[in-house]
């Protein structure tokens, strides 16, 4: 049996600008992102038997690839060239999908980590990230960017330039450690109840970036610029002044599109930040999932978001990125 892992991740600057519609064209994009101690996971065993067996969410059992149903798991077998198949994969994740931490990304990575070690073949983190990011976005056409892919198989907290030739740079975030422990302290995330498909919204940004809509790529020109801001400010070891560009990078989120944020979330951002949080934004491409703040009075805004009926998701950063826990 093998058993990998991917990490789940939290975005720190830059987000959105991981988008083939962007970054081909308007002078590349950057990023940071941390990736986190949750996990999805992946195991791949030979049963005794022909065929394929899955077990996600729904039970499959078929003879052949192309009638495989999920859509990831049948172009990473396709991939693999499984002819005459005899596997079972079962997949399990810390977090459901649809919360904004990048589970997409995380399974794909993890998949292809436990297929290929099953196949006793090395991957490293860069032709890992590049294979799932060619599965969901080239094979799939999904509408998405490369950051998911990318942080989960490097792991810790990166800064990614994303290139117009479509090569990515992965570069650790130089933070003294100290500061890096104070950052992972002061960071929370609480859960807003909502789940959704990050498909549309993403969809949204693709379409009006290729049509070169002036709102939109100026939104994102601005927020490449503060992935570059953040960086600065956490390489100084300036947390409290990361916190205010989280801020601002969610008030310039939201006129990213109209169903980024919802009354309801606004009433929790607003309260957190009467008590305790410098700053925070919906990890993901918004509409739901996790709120995460930057607090210098953990107490208080935990009391404050438990009256909010909202549940916290505690955690640390992950710095092994994908990896095969059992072989």
């Amino acid at each position: 049996m093998i058993i990998a892992r991917s990490p789940l991740r939290i975005s720190l600057g830059g987000g959105g600008t991981d988008l083939p519609s962007y970054y081909r064209e308007h002078g590349g994009g950057f990023l940071i992102a941390g990736a986190i101690d949750k996990y999805v996971y992946v195991t791949v065993l030979r049963p005794f038997t022909e065929g394929i067996f899955l077990k996600y969410s729904e039970l499959e059992r078929v003879k052949t690839v192309p009638e495989v149903k999920h859509r990831i798991i049948r172009e990473a077998l396709s991939i693999l060239e499984f002819k005459t198949p005899q596997i079972e994969i079962t997949t399990l994740a810390d977090i459901p999908s649809g919360t904004g931490l990048g589970s997409s990304g995380s399974f794909t990575t993890a998949l292809l980590k436990a297929l290929y070690a099953h196949r006793r073949h090395l991957l490293l983190p860069q032709e890992l990230a590049e294979m799932a990011c060619h599965i969901e976005i080239e094979r799939l056409g999904e509408p998405i960017g490369k950051q998911d892919q990318y942080i989960a198989a490097y792991g810790g907290l990166t800064c990614f330039t994303f290139n117009q030739d479509d090569s990515v740079d992965a570069v650790p975030l130089n933070i003294p450690i100290e500061d890096l422990f104070e950052l992972e302290d002061r960071l929370v995330l609480f859960f807003t109840g909502y789940t959704r498909s990050a498909g549309e919204l993403l969809k949204d940004q693709n379409v009006k970036t290729k049509e070169s809509n002036s709102e939109m790529l100026e939104n994102l020109h601005f927020v490449k610029d503060l992935g570059f801001r953040s960086k600065e400010a956490l390489e100084r070891g300036d947390i409290h002044r990361f916190g205010l560009l989280l801020h601002e990078h969610w008030e310039n989120k939201k006129k990213r599109s109209g169903g980024m944020s919802n009354p309801l979330i606004d009433k929790y951002y607003d309260k957190a930040m009467k008590n305790g949080a410098i700053g925070g934004k919906l990890v993901g491409a918004g509409g739901g999932g996790f709120l995460m703040f930057l607090t210098d009075d953990k107490t208080r805004l935990r009391k404050a978001m438990r009256e909010e009926g909202l549940e916290e998701l505690r955690f640390k950063f992950d710095f092994d990125g994908s990896k095969v826990v059992l072989s």
